[in-house]
């Protein structure tokens, strides 16, 4: 029985180590491939396509090198992501978001979510402290937590020529001394960054006495390295445009691109010249920050049929190789794009660089415990948390693998100072504006934010706000507020007056919650109207303005799941509030024409509310209907508190406005308004939408006559591109209420 024994194992090690050889993986005689992926920015996304075309042809892969875009698609292939799910993952990103600096608001409060989409700069400041992330415009906070998460168990520091599962470099340029820096080994996330990391556009990274940039700069085809790897074959694929003559630089852009392509070009003559098979991918009429959907698909395509154009020399590589068709390259087993949803099992925490009250803020909010599990989604809200809620200006959340699960290092950065916001917009009923804010944070043990704002074009404002940031979910809050509101009236179509004043506003919410899609805010309000000039027709004189103050109680609940701030394909929008306004905290002053005080009288109430909610047809038509009004009560309405109609946004440009479709101006109506609207928007490749607009409204002095009077009927249509700085486009609507039709341009976002 032994000796039988010992021949089946005898024989079973033979079958194994003939089927190793057939594989290649045990074969002393197979030579070793390296691959070699150029940089390009998102140019360099056609490598997806070209590794498709070698896994297809069962082409080994023993080595990979890369430079910047190059360095991030053979870093994720080296430890493990096949081309398929390259291919999900990039496909599944929104590349607006992850190359900015904007914070993730999707777990964020309404009124965080909303200055994302008021601003589009926004950079933080340690003013008096070495800013390590100074250097580009942006600083890639997105980038960074991006490929922390995709390389979850391969985020420690690392061997990358025997911890992953095929050995890997890439290149980086320290701005030091000009030298080439090239990564064998370190943090796999950190050497892909600054290898990336665009001069100009991105912030370098440091590490140790080095300032890392893009390593396009010194070697942006590393061929030779991949050769010291140890590579017999090199297969290299590379995506800069041709050379251009002087006829081809007729803009900014183009120009740009030039300086990059000459930049890029140190060492790639004598890399080519040792390269066996070189797989050039036309990319023309794309360019390195060709992130759209459309460019994506285009590129990963074009690098698929590039390789697949040189098939025969693909397959006739396999003999020098030492291959033939029976050889299956060893599987690795692939990560998924599903990766990033997969929970793990927590073993522990460790905080670093943060305060014993951070971490005991963080550890609250979020009731973090040994044995819970960790996904993609509580990593992303712990890093927010840190950035948004104290302030630090990099968050980071490494998972260590220790045990049957993770290890959790939360790591922040400097604090920020302060953080600064600029926005800038044209319309052609008010002109050019621009907004600026400063979010500046007190150190102190529960966290405080104040926030400054300016705001400067033909309406003026100043804000100073101050909230407290305790660990449960409410935000107590404070503000006080100057406004200098020019306000032309119309009255049906017609410019009947103007109304120059002052406003000065202070309100404390001593209950302000806050939960993701859902706000409830309470509290008090002071504001004080100071009329300077009005000037107009006949009619207007009969409106008498007299500086007074008044005294509000405010209740609001506002809850917002739409995906788009401007253009929501899904989710709802629903807003309500009531106010009692008073002068004296109970009554409210009547005044006759002259101005000559008549008495008190009760106090004036006010219910508006508003609710859309957006129904996707298919994946570019959305239909959203919407009901809306505003409702005033008692014997005496104040003037300024009147409710108004037109415009596309509600409280553009004072607080009661209301838009109503075919009216493009600001209208005064009367006490009892209600209105109901539906929208087609239709969206056109990856940014342009076209929205038709209806709506039908009613209003009457007193409720119960809200349907004696005519009803009003607008309708309008409007096209706008979606950009980072805001949307741009314009509106063409008529109304029966102004009997004329309306042209109106907005360039920029909404403020």
């Amino acid at each position: 029985m032994r000796i039988k024994s010992l021949l089946l194992i005898l024989a079973s090690i033979i079958v194994c180590t003939t089927l190793n050889a057939q594989e290649g993986e045990m074969s002393s005689e197979r030579k070793k491939v390296g691959v070699v992926l150029s940089g390009g920015g998102a140019k360099g996304m056609a490598h997806i396509g070209v590794l498709k075309v070698l896994e297809k042809a069962g082409i080994p892969i023993d080595i990979i090198t890369g430079t910047s875009m190059g360095s991030i698609v053979g870093g994720l292939y080296a430890i493990g992501y096949n081309s398929n799910a390259l291919d999900s993952i990039v496909r599944m990103q929104d590349w607006g978001y992850v190359i900015s600096d904007k914070e993730n608001m999707s777990n964020q409060s309404i009124s965080d979510r909303k200055k994302q989409n008021t601003y589009f700069i926004s950079t933080g400041l340690t003013i008096g402290k070495n800013d390590i992330h100074a250097g580009g415009i942006i600083k890639g906070k997105n980038l960074a937590e991006l490929f922390q998460r995709l390389c979850t168990g391969y985020t420690d520091s690392l061997d990358f020529s025997k911890d992953l599962r095929i050995p890997f470099a890439c290149v980086a340029t320290d701005i030091i001394d000009n030298s080439e820096v090239d990564f064998h080994s370190g943090r796999l996330p950190q050497a892909m960054r600054a290898s990336m990391s665009i001069p100009g556009a991105f912030s370098p990274v440091r590490l140790g006495d080095m300032v890392l940039v893009d390593g396009g700069l010194k070697n942006n085809y590393p061929a030779d390295i991949a050769k010291k790897m140890g590579a017999d074959i090199i297969i290299g694929v590379t995506v800069q445009s041709d050379p251009k003559v002087a006829e081809d630089l007729e803009n900014t852009i183009s120009i740009l691109n030039q300086i990059i392509d000459v930049n890029v070009k140190n060492k790639v003559e004598e890399n080519l010249e040792i390269t066996d098979l070189h797989l050039k991918v036309d990319t023309r009429g794309y360019s390195t920050a060709s992130f759209s959907t459309t460019a994506i698909d285009s590129l990963i395509r074009r690098g698929e049929e590039m390789a697949m154009s040189h098939w025969d020399e693909i397959i006739a590589l396999k003999q020098r190789i030492g291959i033939d068709d029976s050889f299956r390259p060893v599987k690795h087993y692939p990560l998924h794009s599903e990766v990033l949803t997969e929970k793990q099992l927590i073993t522990g925490y460790t905080f670093e660089n943060m305060t014993p009250q951070d971490e005991l803020f963080i550890r609250q909010k979020f009731s973090l415990n040994r044995n819970d599990s960790m996904d993609a989604k509580l990593e992303q809200q712990l890093t927010t948390t840190m950035r948004v809620d104290l302030f630090y200006q990099t968050a980071e959340c490494r998972l260590v693998p220790e045990g049957d699960g993770v290890h959790v290092i939360l790591s922040a950065g400097e604090r920020k100072t302060v953080q600064l916001y600029a926005g800038a917009r044209f319309d052609t009923e008010e002109y050019a504006a621009l907004q600026v804010g400063a979010d500046i944070p007190l150190k102190t043990k529960i966290p405080i934010n104040t926030d400054i704002t300016v705001r400067l074009g033909k309406r003026m404002m100043t804000r100073a706000e101050i909230t407290i940031h305790p660990r449960s979910f409410t935000r107590p809050k404070f503000s006080y507020t100057f406004f200098r509101n020019d306000v032309d009236v119309y009255f049906n179509g017609k410019r009947d007056y103007n109304i120059l004043y002052n406003q000065f506003q202070a309100e404390f919410l001593p209950i302000s919650f806050n939960l993701r899609n859902f706000d409830l805010q309470m509290g008090i309000r002071w504001d004080y109207m100071h009329y300077r000039d009005k000037l107009g027709s006949e009619t207007s004189k009969q409106v008498m303005l007299k500086n007074e103050h008044f005294f509000s109680y405010h209740a609001s609940i506002n809850y917002n799941s739409e995906d788009n701030w401007y253009f929501p394909t899904r989710g709802s929008l629903f807003q309500a509030e009531f106010t009692y306004l008073t002068n004296d905290f109970v009554n409210l002053n009547e005044y006759a024409a002259d101005g000559t005080k008549l008495g008190k009288k009760p106090a004036m109430g006010e219910v508006k509310a508003n609710w859309q909610m957006s129904f996707p047809i298919n994946n570019h038509l959305t239909i959203q209907p919407m009901l809306y009004g505003r409702l005033l009560f008692g014997p005496v309405v104040p003037v300024v508190f009147s409710n108004t109609i037109g415009g596309n946004w509600f409280g553009h440009y004072i607080e009661q406005q209301m838009p109503f479709a075919g009216i493009g101006h600001m209208e005064y109506i009367d006490n009892q308004f209600i209105a109901a609207q539906i929208q087609a928007q239709q969206r056109i490749g990856q940014s342009h939408y076209v929205q038709l607009r209806v709506a039908g409204g009613q209003q009457a002095d007193k409720l119960g006559n809200i349907f004696d009077n005519r009803t009003l009927i607008g309708g309008q249509i409007a096209y706008y591109y979606n950009t980072m700085a805001g949307p741009l486009g314009a509106t063409f609507g008529y109304s029966n209420h102004t009997q004329k039709a309306y042209f109106y341009v907005n360039l920029g976002f909404v403020f």
